[in-house]
């Protein structure tokens, strides 16, 4: 943990609830919180998954002695979300649906997004906690595509625009919904953050979206790479950003993206993998496919569709708000593609050249 990432916390602890700490942004969230001294209340849709988030915890390190607690509620069901939010004095709300693969009606993903941020916000909003932190995501920002390429807070996803992924027409009305929600009815502050990809050093051995990316270029699970050019940001600076805007006054009903640095591409990830780690440079993709390409394979296959809708275009995304409002600094694209690998290798990955050298 950096200097500056201890300096954001109040010295009156309270209780944070944490939705979605199973997750990989959740998951640092309450590693953060419990080191910081915080009571943090987790929920989790079942009781089994406790045994995860106090796993994530070993791994970081730190021991939530009598902090942590946990919630049970599941964002698809109004059961138990009074409960969750009761007597807490802060809400970071993570929790959202992000497939693996993609779902076969946006349903599967719009309806528990939008829904369950509603549920969070509303009984954040009857029991009184002053203000929710909800992590919404650049899917909801810049996925239009506009004149000049250039994105700020002030931009929006349009949902109808053609060949958008469902889970980034998920991000937008989930978050429409939740600034609609505060506006009509009051009673709770709310706050966004909108990060775009986030990677960082895992916590489990199961890589998030983003993480599973440079594991799967890592073992040659990607010879090839679309042209597409997208924000990094890491982990620990997602979190850093949250609990700033948690905490300050001036981010009551603000937005603010979080992004590291200039937009990389897939092939750019690649060089920088291949020059801290030559042992995976043999399996490293090293092509790329052109738009035109793109747009031909995306017809087919929909994990190609993202890539698609940005039409190879290199987008400049400002985080100059997170930084001149809450004086959040975040780390560059290298060290945090970096120390993604690096967190990789700890938990077990083994790079095809050390493979071939150990025989």
């Amino acid at each position: 943990m950096t200097a500056q990432e201890h300096t954001v916390c109040s010295p009156e602890r309270g209780t944070v609830l944490v939705t979605g700490g199973t997750g990989f942004v959740g998951g640092h969230s309450v590693a953060r919180l419990v080191s910081e001294g915080y009571r943090t209340r987790v929920t989790v849709r079942d009781s089994g998954q406790r045994d995860g988030v106090r796993a994530a915890l070993r791994q970081a390190g730190v021991d939530p002695a009598d902090r942590l607690e946990f919630a049970v509620a599941d964002l698809g069901a109004d059961r138990g979300w009074t409960e969750a939010t009761d007597g807490v004095d802060h809400v970071l709300h993570h929790a959202s649906p992000f497939p693996f693969t993609p779902p076969e009606t946006e349903d599967e993903l719009v309806l528990p997004a939008r829904d369950g941020a509603l549920r969070v916000v509303s009984a954040a909003r009857r029991t009184g906690v002053p203000r929710v932190v909800m992590t919404s995501s650049y899917a909801a920002v810049g996925y239009t595509v506009k004149p000049g390429d250039h994105y700020t807070e002030e931009d929006w996803t349009d949902p109808d625009t053609v060949g958008l992924p469902a889970y980034h027409k998920s991000k937008v009305l989930a978050e429409r919904a939740a600034w609609d929600h505060v506006r009509t009815h009051g009673g709770v502050e709310l706050t966004v953050v909108n990060p775009t990809g986030v990677f960082g050093p895992q916590l489990t051995d199961r890589p998030s979206g983003s993480a599973g990316l440079v594991r799967l270029m890592l073992t040659g699970g990607m010879p090839v790479v679309p042209l597409m050019y997208f924000g990094v940001v890491d982990v620990r600076d997602v979190v850093d950003l949250h609990l700033r805007a948690m905490l300050h006054p001036k981010a009551a009903g603000e937005r603010f993206i979080a992004v590291g640095g200039p937009s990389t591409s897939f092939l750019g990830m690649a060089r920088i993998l291949r020059e801290h780690f030559p042992a995976a440079a043999s399996v490293l993709p090293s092509a790329e496919l052109t738009i035109e390409q793109v747009r031909e394979a995306a017809r087919s296959d929909p994990t190609l569709r993202e890539a698609a809708v940005l039409d190879g275009r290199i987008p400049v995304i400002s985080n100059d708000k997170a930084r001149s409002v809450l004086g959040w600094n975040p780390r560059g694209v290298e060290e945090t593609i970096v120390a993604t690998a690096e967190s990789q290798i700890r938990l077990g990955l083994s790079l095809p050249g050390e493979e071939r050298a150990a025989v």
